[in-house]
């Protein structure tokens, strides 16, 4: 007992001292104006800290990483990088996004292995299954990339999301579990709201310039990317509203105000658009006339509140085509840019040009600006199949889940919310860079992974009708 009393004490004042000389070193950094003298350090002891919970507690790792990823950007080394070459490639290595990818995918693939040992198999599903198809194309065509290292970069961090969905679907067994997974997602959404209200409320909110306009971007890199955030956590949070108890309602009501108003400072279009569109289906699918009318009345107090809104769409009507500076018509430029870039796949039309090598191929230094394109030109024909193929699954399972979904009941709100996710991605695809926001799409995946679990619960039978084969092929 003394000995093991005796390891115990030692540990923690080992413990001690590394946190002692971690807080040094990072204090003299921030005090000479070292931005990664001062993030690695601490990066390196929360890395061993969720490293031990990992290898401990792997569900509630996996929680943890749901709730705090939406900040993991605040301490990003490197400058932003979407829509445009990313000049500080080797520098995104020691991100600390990058080393939590690697950590995930290191954790994710001993417990997957110990599940498989223990079980004898892994749940499955046809998601599942064309989500591992783009994983592996991307894997595939990054080997073949004039710069395989920064490549294999991109295609590790789209692997994050493949095995994100993979390990979350072994999570899901049962609706309990389903609430703890989205209830993480949530928490996500109360960090990064709260870090941006605090912010703004001391007068020095969050933001970039772009052009003429100053659009949020939260606890994110960029506007884009905190604006697609929202448009899913929105569309969802407001499929499930009507299924809470009367607190969690409260909650998420004011989650959901705060939501829509950011999701309008980060003017971003595509965002805007797509939050629409899924509303509406959302409202259709729950045969709601008042949220039809509410969402009405926020479009239209939103353009009245927020003027640069109205600016920024009024945009696509102008005849200046702008690429890098975004004010002009940004469409036009897009289609004169997808038309120079369709070429590039002719290298290499079966596997592609490699992931994220688009700007590395053209003047104008630009990713594609269209996730179908991307897919082509990027991992060829091989590629784009299984692009397109878990586009149809994500549909698939979203109808499958709305037909097993049991009618007025929480799981009905998650098909519902799922649905309108699945929509909305698919319609913001066709003109954005949805699929290198991989931050978002581990919670998209997570609302999938939720669908895909409810897929697989019996139909509900109708009265004096005779059971029906439930099995799913895995």
């Amino acid at each position: 007992m003394s000995s093991r009393v005796d390891t115990t004490r030692l540990l923690t004042g080992a413990a001690a001292l590394a946190a002692a000389v971690v807080a040094v070193v990072a204090g003299v950094s921030m005090a000479a104006g070292d931005r990664k003298g001062m993030v690695l350090p601490l990066a390196a002891v929360a890395g061993v800290a969720v490293a031990v919970l990992a290898l401990t507690r792997f569900s509630g790792y996996v929680l943890l990483m749901l709730a705090v990823r939406s900040c993991v950007d605040l301490f990003k080394l490197t400058g932003p990088s979407a829509g445009q070459a990313d000049s500080a490639g080797a520098a995104r290595v020691v991100d600390p996004s990058t080393l939590l990818a690697v950590l995930f995918l290191l954790a994710a693939g001993l417990w997957l292995a110990a599940q498989l040992s223990r079980h004898g198999r892994l749940r499955g599903s046809p998601l599942g299954w064309a989500m591992l198809l783009v994983g592996a194309s991307s894997v595939v065509s990054a080997l073949g990339a004039t710069r395989p290292a920064n490549s294999l970069l991109e295609a590790l961090r789209i692997l994050t999301v493949v095995v994100m969905f993979v390990v979350l679907e072994q999570l899901m067994p049962n609706t309990a579990a389903i609430r703890r997974i989205l209830l993480a997602c949530y928490v996500s959404l109360v960090l990064s709201l709260g870090y941006t209200v605090v912010l703004s409320l001391l007068g020095n909110p969050p933001a970039e310039v772009k052009g003429d306009f100053t659009r949020i971007s939260g606890t994110f890199s960029q506007s884009t990317t905190f604006g697609r955030y929202l448009m899913f956590m929105v569309i969802f949070g407001f499929a499930v509203y009507r299924f809470l108890g009367r607190r969690l309602r409260v909650t998420l009501g004011v989650l959901l105000g705060l939501s829509l108003l950011f999701l309008l400072l980060t003017n971003t279009r595509s965002a805007l658009l797509g939050a629409a569109i899924g509303l509406v289906v959302v409202a259709v699918l729950h045969r709601s006339k008042r949220m039809l009318v509410t969402l009405c009345v926020v479009a239209v107090a939103g353009v009245a509140l927020v003027p640069a809104v109205g600016e920024r769409f009024a945009q696509l009507g102008s005849s200046r085509a702008v690429g890098g500076d975004p004010t002009g018509n940004t469409l036009a430029w897009r289609i004169g840019y997808w038309t120079e870039i369709v070429t590039l796949a002719d290298r290499n039309p079966v596997t592609g040009i490699g992931p994220n090598m688009t700007q590395r191929e053209t003047d104008e230094a630009k990713k594609p600006h269209n996730d179908f394109l991307r897919a082509y030109v990027e991992t060829g024909l091989l590629g784009l199949g299984a692009y397109l193929m878990m586009l149809v699954a994500f549909l698939h399972t979203a109808r499958r889940a709305l037909r097993r979904a049991p009618p007025g009941s929480f799981e009905r709100g998650v098909a519902v919310g799922f649905t309108g996710c699945a929509i909305a991605f698919v319609a913001v695809s066709a003109a954005s860079n949805v699929i290198s926001n991989v931050v978002t799409l581990w919670y998209f995946v997570a609302f999938a992974a939720a669908a895909s679990a409810i897929a697989r619960h019996p139909a509900p039978q109708v009265a004096g009708e005779q059971p029906r084969s439930t099995s799913v092929p895995v």
